[in-house]
């Protein structure tokens, strides 16, 4: 299937490649669908297996985040970059500034942001090249490393989670097994373990398992075994698909909930745990507290404002699990058609503007 293939499929509207051979860059920028506004999305920097990988990656998670957006009530399309790179290695200044010139070519139709791998100090090097970058240091008037607004998100939204399948939402004496303990995730872990949860972690970054066995008492597993451990709540963190058909096989947990994108393979995974009575969490609707954090920014950023916004999520899932019992459909679903109606609403509106400034024009010429 060729790129356009894919484009069509599910109605992206441009793919970006970017390349600077001075400072090593490549990167890709997908822009999925700009209804509601501008597309919104961070630049992710990874070691990819390969280029397609990464294009593949930059269209998924660009159309998340038109869902995240839309679900969110931001007036925000969906967009994604991604710099093909090891993000502990191969950053250097020319790289960014080279990027902030290809976004900034796109006259505001892509704004970026941190994401895994990116830091705010990248995004403070992508603004000295265009002005179309949010999360950058709060000495520029920005609300900074939108992690602490991820993590506290994902938070509140997974003690929706445990109220849907437990019946309280205290977290108190639940283990939660969280998968990839990255600045996000350790930011969960001390929400959790003031709580008093028991944390058991794992990641590919040794010291990062470290510093949560260190300072939340936690238990350390290998990789491979997160999602095989006896647990009430199974915490995805890292990189997308980890609820696939191998893992499904070992899960234990009554509830999946936590900060990745894309955590379902595929989509009848969701409909897997549906059946089997275990409560998701849609990924782009818990995660959202970073993007709604940054895109305050666009208004002026207003901390109370946007923490305000950020703690509707809890509300937002209670909405979607009501949904999905009523309505005998796994949650994914019901989040998807939430964030669907919003922006086919805002496609009829701005169909129907059109065509009443087209007989508006119409009736200016007649009368000329």
């Amino acid at each position: 299937m060729s790129w356009f293939e894919v484009m069509e499929q599910h109605d992206y509207e441009e793919l970006v490649l970017c390349q600077d051979k001075a400072s090593g860059l490549k990167a890709i920028i997908a822009i999925h669908d700009t209804t509601l506004g501008p597309a919104l999305g961070g630049t992710r920097m990874w070691t990819y297996a390969s280029e397609e990988a990464a294009i593949e990656d930059a269209l998924r998670l660009s159309r998340g985040m038109t869902y995240k957006n839309a679900v969110s009530g931001l007036n925000l399309g969906g967009g994604k970059a991604v710099i093909i790179g090891d993000p502990r290695r191969d950053k250097n200044e020319a790289m960014f500034r080279a990027f902030g010139r290809y976004i900034q070519g796109l006259n505001g139709r892509y704004v970026t942001a941190e994401d895994v791998g990116t830091s705010e100090e990248d995004m403070n090097l992508i603004y000295q090249e265009t002005d179309y970058v949010t999360g950058i240091s709060p000495s520029y008037g920005s609300s900074g490393n939108p992690s602490p607004a991820t993590a506290w998100g994902v938070y509140r939204g997974m003690k929706a989670a445990a109220k849907e399948a437990f019946g309280t939402d205290l977290l108190e004496g639940k283990t939660v097994a969280v998968q990839g303990v990255g600045n996000v995730a350790m930011s969960l872990c001390k929400y959790l373990y003031e709580e008093g949860a028991r944390l058991i972690v794992t990641d590919i970054h040794k010291d990062s398992v470290k510093q949560a066995v260190d300072r939340f008492g936690a238990t350390a597993v290998d990789p491979g075994e997160i999602t095989g451990v006896e647990c009430d709540i199974y915490a995805p963190c890292a990189l997308g698909g980890t609820i696939n058909d191998d893992t499904l096989k070992t899960l234990k947990a009554k509830v999946v909930a936590g900060c990745a994108n894309n955590q379902l393979l595929e989509q009848r995974h969701g409909d897997i745990l549906h059946e089997r009575g275990i409560v998701y969490a849609p990924d782009y609707v818990i995660n959202a507290g970073g993007v709604i954090n940054i895109a305050d920014e666009l208004n002026g950023y207003n901390s109370e404002r946007a923490w305000s916004k950020i703690g509707e999520i809890y509300t937002s899932l209670e909405k979607i699990f009501e949904t999905s019992r009523t309505e005998g459909i796994a949650t994914y679903i019901a989040a998807d058609r939430l964030a669907e109606r919003r922006i086919e609403l805002m496609k009829n509106t701005r169909s129907t503007f059109l065509q009443q400034g087209h007989h508006a024009l119409s009736a200016r010429r007649l009368r000329g």
